[in-house]
């Protein structure tokens, strides 16, 4: 034991002997040591740089999507107003169609009909088609089931039209499916 603490006691004394009689050997530890700490700074960097890139496209994406999506509430309030002037517009019988003082009235209504349209379509809100489809439980609710020679699944009648806003789902399509028989 004696002898081990003399040889690290030596060795200590031989790197202290070493280091003074040659101080490129510290200075050459010594930028070794800033090398690995230069190094893991720009690994740090970067990653800081690609974490701040990643939130830079999130924020960009999440106002991409606030600005197309933005007017969704809006929109889905204004599908009632279209709804109800369909149904006005539906609710005018033939002949008064034909009688001189109503012809304004409907060409009124109807002009408005297409404007909301219009409008609708330049804010990427389109009228689904759903006749003839497979129900679609993403875009379609069935309401009830009506015996047809249709393949089973298949909407056969609509009730209310579903709309989409851009790629999404604004209002699902109320249909009645065919059922087997």
């Amino acid at each position: 034991m004696i002898e081990d603490d003399k040889i690290a006691t030596d060795g200590a004394d031989l790197r202290e002997e070493t280091a003074e009689a040659a101080p490129e050997v510290a200075q050459h530890d010594r930028v070794k040591e800033l090398e690995g700490e230069l190094a893991e700074t720009k690994q740090s960097l970067l990653y800081a740089h690609a974490e701040a890139q990643n939130i830079r496209r999130r924020a960009e994406k999440e106002a991409q999507d606030a600005r197309a999506y933005a007017a969704t509430a809006f929109a889905r309030d204004l599908l009632s107003v279209a709804d109800n002037l369909a149904r006005g517009l539906e609710a005018i019988p033939a002949e008064l169609r034909g009688d001189e003082k109503m012809k304004g009235l409907v060409a009124g209504l109807e002009a408005t009909g297409r404007e909301l349209d219009s409008v609708f379509a330049r804010h990427g809100i389109t009228k689904m088609t759903v006749m003839g489809e497979t129900l679609d439980p993403n875009r379609h609710q069935a309401m009830f089931e009506l015996p047809s020679d249709e393949k089973p699944g298949t909407v056969v009648q609509e009730m209310q039209a579903g709309y989409m806003i851009k790629d999404r789902l604004l209002r699902p399509a109320l249909v009645g499916v065919a059922k087997a028989g």
